[in-house]
């Protein structure tokens, strides 16, 4: 429905206000930040994407994504008896059976997720991409984080861009689907609500900010867009399972709450699950987790204390 989108216009100066107050609400204490907390690390996607994963290091995030916080932690909270996981563990292909061995062998039914699709520039042919994504669901990926060509958004493609990402869901096949914008390089909030839509419309099951590779990753004026556009797709479709996952950036608990904040104000409270909502994060888990000690204990951990693994 290239029509939904020939006259998107952005109010910029009224997005970016209402994001300036977004960072002055007033946050959660006591237990009600524990709680929000907690909530945030069942949405969040473990990551690790660098160029010298190994097995090993692998097989740690796997370790941490089923014991995300300290047990003794969670049974001062009460909580030590809710399978408080997180939502998912996100690596390159190549590592993507590493992940899925370590959580088989650990009784663990996280889900493995791989990034694909020439991640994180999009700047390889379309074959080889969905050559990629059939490699990554054949090794074990539940869900799969494609990265869109930006070209086609700056040149106002959306066909082909809509095309591109049709093709992509097929080669997933009965795994999810999140379609990485990378807003950052898209040139304005217009075409990130455009390329938001497209996403969408070629059934994508999560629209998702940034690769985390970019100068400018997750931010509120961003959030807003593509949350305005999740919501006027549901007004327009009925269908209410798109879902959205900020990316990039986010290393602080206080920023985390704020997105749930944010979500539960634009979308409402059915988004606040790991069906509908994710945080993609590598370092986010370590200052919740040091949070929640803070919250417990009255004084914050020592690094050791609170290992990765």
């Amino acid at each position: 429905e290239i029509g939904w989108i020939s006259k998107v216009y952005v109010n910029r100066p009224a997005v970016v206000r209402h994001a300036e107050q977004i960072k002055k609400w007033k946050t959660v204490k006591g237990n009600w930040q524990a709680a929000w907390l907690l909530k945030a690390v069942t949405c969040i996607d473990l990551t690790t994407l660098s160029g010298d994963d190994t097995p090993s290091n692998v097989q740690r995030l796997c370790f941490k994504a089923k014991h995300p916080i300290r047990e003794d932690l969670l049974k001062a909270l009460d909580m030590h008896d809710k399978g408080i996981t997180v939502g998912a563990v996100c690596v390159y292909p190549a590592r993507v059976s590493d992940a899925v061995n370590t959580l088989r062998a650990a009784g663990c039914n996280i889900p493995v997720a791989s990034v694909a699709a020439g991640f994180p520039s999009g700047q390889t042919p379309l074959e080889t991409k969905l050559t990629e994504i059939r490699l990554a669901v054949e090794y074990g990926a539940r869900e799969i984080d494609i990265v869109i060509s930006r070209s086609l958004v700056l040149t106002g493609q959306w066909e082909e861009l809509y095309e591109e990402i049709r093709l992509c869901r097929a080669a997933c096949g009965e795994a999810h689907m999140k379609t990485i914008l990378a807003t950052g390089e898209l040139g304005s909030l217009a075409n990130v609500y455009k390329a938001s839509m497209i996403a969408m419309m070629a059934g994508s099951d999560f629209i998702k900010t940034s690769t985390g590779k970019e100068v400018e990753n997750a931010t509120f004026p961003v959030g807003i867009v593509m949350m305005r556009a999740i919501k006027e797709y549901y007004w327009q479709t009925g269908y209410k399972v798109v879902g959205f996952k900020p990316a990039g950036g986010i290393r602080t608990a206080q920023e985390a709450i704020t997105w749930l904040m944010l979500v539960k104000e634009e979308l409402g409270v059915e988004w606040l699950t790991p069906e509908l909502f994710r945080l993609g994060a590598s370092s986010l888990l370590g200052d919740i987790e040091q949070q929640i000690f803070y919250h417990v204990t009255g004084s914050y951990a020592l690094q050791h204390e609170l290992a990765m693994a």
